[in-house]
């Protein structure tokens, strides 16, 4: 094992993968001669050259749209935008072209691409720089949704990603670029579609995705104290989700509290409360809990800011509601 930060992580499943296949290429904002906008492309301009490492123009739809028609003929690009927020713009390509081509052609082409980038809030960067889209593009047949919350699942789950035949959204965080965590050396690769236990415990399931794991873990961390052990799953993958893990941990804990950054409505949070009720309701001792981002525009203020994101002291009310209000 190696300790690496978050976007090393990144950097390494990249250059790994353009090394093992010469179409692999990396695309977008500042991504090569700045190395990147949060330096997760560092150095790779000097080793894979500006073939393989292309700027773009602030111009997301257009350069979006030359990732997918480069897919269609045999390249395998890697998209980043500067924020998930700016890929509003993109929006068209990924959803009416990348995500519906298999289909549309008959079975005729695959979009080989992955499109990547942060997600969610950065600290005080306001209402249209700190929005999560984990729901939004899980809503959208064809696409594939990835979460990372480490630097180990970030690079494992990458590699997997560039090499699937479908299109890849994956949703980094700028909040966790500077993260450190152990990976594996060498080559390694991690299911798309496989959630991972991050946590054993036999009181409450606590279940979530992204940068959020992290308060999870101070919550579970602080319930302890007070005897409450609660298991912690890391979905990994919010498209496919993989309910079969899910499912299990509910048989042991009978009590689930689902965690996530996006607003409550047509949530993954709210999918998976609806999929427990149906397929684990003889194990649910209590309704499921939900602690998502208050219902709003995502506020300026810091005071505000941390009264509407999930944090510690809200998951931990969560958790005990299942406890002591069934």
């Amino acid at each position: 094992m190696k300790t690496v930060q978050f976007r090393e992580a990144l950097r390494e499943a990249m250059s790994e993968e353009m090394r093992r296949d010469e179409n692999v290429f990396l695309m977008g904002e500042e991504v090569a001669e700045y190395n990147g906008a949060y330096k997760v492309s560092q150095g790779m301009l000097d080793e894979f050259g500006d073939k393989r490492v292309i700027d773009t123009p602030i111009a997301e739809l257009g350069f979006t749209g030359i990732a997918v028609g480069a897919s269609m003929n045999g390249l395998r690009p890697i998209v980043e935008f500067m924020t998930w927020n700016f890929a509003i713009l993109a929006a068209d390509q990924i959803i009416n072209s990348a995500a519906k081509m298999l289909q549309m052609s008959g079975g005729q082409y695959h979009c080989p691409i992955v499109f990547r980038g942060g997600n969610g809030q950065a600290g005080q960067l306001a209402a249209t720089h700190s929005q999560a889209f984990e729901s939004f593009y899980a809503h959208v047949p064809g696409l594939k949704v990835v979460t990372p919350s480490n630097p180990a699942d970030a690079k494992g789950l990458l590699k997997s990603a560039i090499r699937d035949e479908d299109p890849i959204v994956f949703l980094e965080s700028e909040k966790m670029y500077g993260d450190k965590g152990e990976i594996p050396e060498g080559e390694y690769l991690i299911p798309i579609g496989l959630a991972d236990v991050k946590r054993k415990g036999k009181d409450v399931t606590i279940v979530s995705f992204g940068k959020i794991i992290k308060e999870a873990h101070k919550a579970a961390d602080e319930l302890k104290k007070e005897g409450i052990e609660c298991e912690v799953i890391d979905l990994r993958t919010v498209r496919p989700i993989d309910y079969g893990t899910v499912v299990e941990s509910i048989k042991k804990t009978n009590r689930c509290v689902v965690v996530e950054e996006s607003w409550p409505l047509a949530s993954i949070s709210s999918e998976i409360a609806y999929h427990l009720q149906r397929y684990a309701f003889d194990y649910l001792d209590a309704p499921v809990m939900r602690v998502t981002q208050s219902d709003t525009p995502f506020p300026f203020s810091p005071t505000l800011m941390e009264e509407g994101l999930p944090n510690v002291n809200r998951i931990i009310k969560a958790v005990k509601a299942t406890m002591y209000k069934n």
